[in-house]
C-alpha cells in the first residue's frame, strides 16, 4: 500500500512452468519456447522508498552480485530512462525465493520494481510499455508484469492468458543452483521439438524438454523428482532446480510436505491465475 512518505511494499510472486518445450533457436542464439506460466502464493517482497535526490540505491545487495547488476536496480534505471524522469529510489528486497530454482525470483523482483515504480513515480507508462522494458531485462519478466497465468511462445514474451485449475502444489527445493546457461548450452539438449497447441496442453502434453539435461547434470534434482513422485506426478519448473506436483487440497499437500521434510526443503503453495501484485495495484 501507499504510505505518506511515498513508499510501497509489494509482492514478487513465484511462478511454475507447467510445461516447457524447445521448438527452435533464433540466429542470435535465443531458444524458441512454448511454455505455460502459473503463479503461486510464495513471494519475495519489494519495498520501494522514494528518494528526492535522484539516486537509485539497493539496500539489500545479494552476496556476489554487484549492485549495478541486480535486476531490481536495472529495472529502476530502465524505467526512469524510458519515462524521462530524474527520480530516485531506495530498494529493499526480502528474499524468500531460491536463486537458480526455476521459480523466477529475479525476474519477478524486476517486474514488481517496474510496476511499483510506475505507480510511485507517477510515470504513466502503459502495461505494454512496461512489458517491453521487462523483456530487455529477461525473458520471464513480461509474464510477471502482465500478471495473468499464460501460454507463452517466442522467447517467452508472446502471451495468451489462460484460465487454469488452481490446485495446491508441493514444491521441493533441492540443494543446488541450476545455471540456465549451462542447461541451454548442453550438447544433448534437443532444440527442434515439434510445437503443440494450447488444446494439446489441456489434453495432457506437459513435457519439460530441459528435464533430461537437468537431471543428468544435477543428481539432486533427479532424487527430488523420484521422492516427490511417490506421492504424485512430479515435474520440473523451467530449467530447475525446483520440482513440483499438484494435489487436490491444502490438507493433502501439507501432509506430503511433512512426509518429505526430514530429507528436503519443501513447501506447499496455492496455484494462482492472477498475480497478487496485479491484485494489489488494480
Amino acid at each position: 500500500m501507499m504510505a505518506a512518505n511515498k513508499s510501497l511494499r509489494l509482492p514478487a510472486p513465484a511462478k511454475l512452468n507447467l510445461m516447457l518445450r524447445i521448438v527452435g533457436r533464433r540466429e542470435d542464439g535465443y531458444h524458441l519456447l512454448q511454455t505455460v506460466f502459473q503463479f503461486i502464493d510464495r513471494c519475495d517482497w519489494i519495498s520501494l522508498h522514494d528518494r528526492p535526490e535522484g539516486e537509485v540505491r539497493l539496500l539489500t545487495p545479494l552476496p556476489g552480485v554487484p549492485e549495478a547488476s541486480d535486476l531490481t536496480v536495472r529495472a529502476a534505471i530502465a524505467l526512469r530512462d524510458a519515462a524521462g524522469l530524474c527520480s530516485g529510489v531506495s530498494i529493499e528486497v526480502e528474499k524468500n525465493l531460491p536463486m537458480g530454482g526455476g521459480l523466477g525470483g529475479g525476474s519477478s523482483d524486476a517486474a514488481t520494481t517496474l510496476v511499483g515504480l510506475n505507480r510511485l513515480w507517477n510515470a504513466g507508462l502503459t502495461l505494454s510499455e512496461l512489458k517491453d522494458i521487462g523483456l530487455k531485462l529477461g525473458a520471464d519478466v513480461p509474464v510477471f508484469v502482465n500478471g495473468c497465468a499464460a501460454w507463452a511462445e517466442g522467447v517467452g514474451e508472446r502471451l495468451t492468458p489462460l484460465d487454469l485449475p488452481e490446485p495446491w502444489y508441493v514444491v521441493i527445493v533441492p540443494p543446488c543452483h541450476v545455471a540456465t546457461a549451462r542447461v541451454f548450452g548442453a550438447r544433448d539438449l534437443t532444440r527442434d521439438n515439434p510445437p503443440i497447441t494450447i488444446a494439446d496442453f489441456f489434453n495432457g502434453s506437459h513435457a519439460n524438454h530441459c528435464l533430461p539435461v537437468v537431471t543428468e547434470l544435477y543428481p539432486e534434482v533427479r532424487a527430488a523428482m523420484d521422492d516427490l513422485g511417490r506421492y504424485g506426478v512430479s515435474r520440473l519448473t523451467g530449467t530447475g532446480a525446483c520440482v513440483f506436483a499438484d494435489f487436490a487440497n491444502e490438507e493433502e499437500a501439507r501432509r506430503v510436505v511433512e512426509a518429505l521434510s526430514s530429507k528436503w526443503m519443501a513447501f506447499a503453495a496455492r496455484g494462482l491465475n492472477r498475480s497478487p501484485l496485479s491484485a494489489l495495484l488494480s
